[in-house]
C-alpha cells in the first residue's frame, strides 16, 4: 500500500478507513473490483454545494446569474485539476501501465476525477464540514482573487470578437458526438469558421466542450496573426 501521509498532511485530514482513499485514487484502468467513479459522482455534487454556498455568502449583493458564472469558472475540469496538482494528487493515483505511459498522472480528466472522488471520500467519512474546510482552503490558496473579472474565461465571446475583426464572420459550433453513460457523458464539439473546422474538444457538457474548443481556436488564430 502507498504511503499517503504527505497527502493527508497536505489536505489536513487523515483517513481512518484507508480503503476509502485507495478507492478514491483508483482509476478504472487499474482493473480492480472497485474504482473511483462512484466517489467521483458523489464528490462532484458535494463540491457543487460547497462552492455554491461559499459564493452565496462571499458575494451577498450578486445576483444568481453572476454567482452561476463564477461557480462555473471554479467547478469544472480545469478548476479541479488545478486543486489536484496543488496537492500532488497525480503521484498517488492507481493507474494501468497504459495510462501511466500515456502521461495519465498529469492528465486533466484523471486528476479532476480523482480530486472529486477524494472530496467524496472525505465527505463520506468525516461529513460535509470537513469536506468544506479542505475544499475552501485549497480554493483560496489556488485563487488569490475570486471574482468574475479574474475567473471568467469566456473564450467563445473572445473568439467571436477576433473572427469578426479578422474574417468578418462569426464561428459556429457543431456537435460531433456524445459518449459514455448518462451520469458521465462527454460531448465533442467542433468550431467551424468559413465552412472549415479549426478546432475540436471534448467536455462534460456541450457548453464546456464549446469553451474548450473556442480556447484552442483562439490560441491557433492568434498565432497566425
Amino acid at each position: 500500500m502507498k504511503d499517503y501521509s504527505y497527502l493527508e498532511e497536505r489536505i489536513g485530514y487523515t483517513f481512518k478507513d484507508k480503503q476509502l482513499i485507495i478507492e478514491a485514487l483508483t482509476h478504472k484502468s487499474y482493473k480492480k473490483p472497485y474504482n473511483n467513479e462512484r466517489l467521483e459522482f458523489l464528490g462532484d455534487a458535494v463540491l457543487d454545494l460547497i462552492v455554491g454556498e461559499y459564493l452565496f455568502k462571499k458575494f451577498p449583493s450578486s445576483n444568481e446569474g453572476i454567482l452561476s458564472k463564477i461557480r462555473a469558472s471554479l467547478v469544472n475540469e480545469s478548476g479541479f485539476t488545478l486543486l489536484a496538482r496543488a496537492i500532488g494528487l497525480g503521484e498517488y493515483m492507481y493507474l494501468s501501465l497504459a495510462e501511466e505511459n500515456n502521461n495519465g498522472r498529469d492528465k486533466p480528466s484523471l486528476l479532476s476525477n480523482a480530486f472529486e472522488a477524494l472530496i467524496g471520500a472525505i465527505y463520506l467519512e468525516a461529513g460535509l464540514q470537513k469536506a468544506k474546510d479542505i475544499s475552501i482552503k485549497l480554493l483560496e490558496e489556488c485563487h488569490p482573487r475570486i471574482d468574475l473579472q479574474s475567473l471568467s474565461k469566456d473564450y467563445k465571446t473572445a473568439l467571436q470578437e477576433l473572427t469578426q475583426a479578422t474574417h468578418g464572420v462569426t464561428p459556429s459550433y457543431e456537435l460531433l458526438g456524445s459518449f459514455g453513460p448518462d451520469h458521465r457523458k462527454e460531448f465533442e464539439i467542433a468550431v467551424v469558421l468559413d465552412s472549415k473546422e479549426i478546432a475540436r474538444a471534448k467536455g462534460k457538457s456541450k457548453k464546456d466542450a464549446q469553451q474548450k474548443a473556442a480556447q484552442i481556436a483562439l490560441e491557433k488564430l492568434k498565432g497566425e496573426i
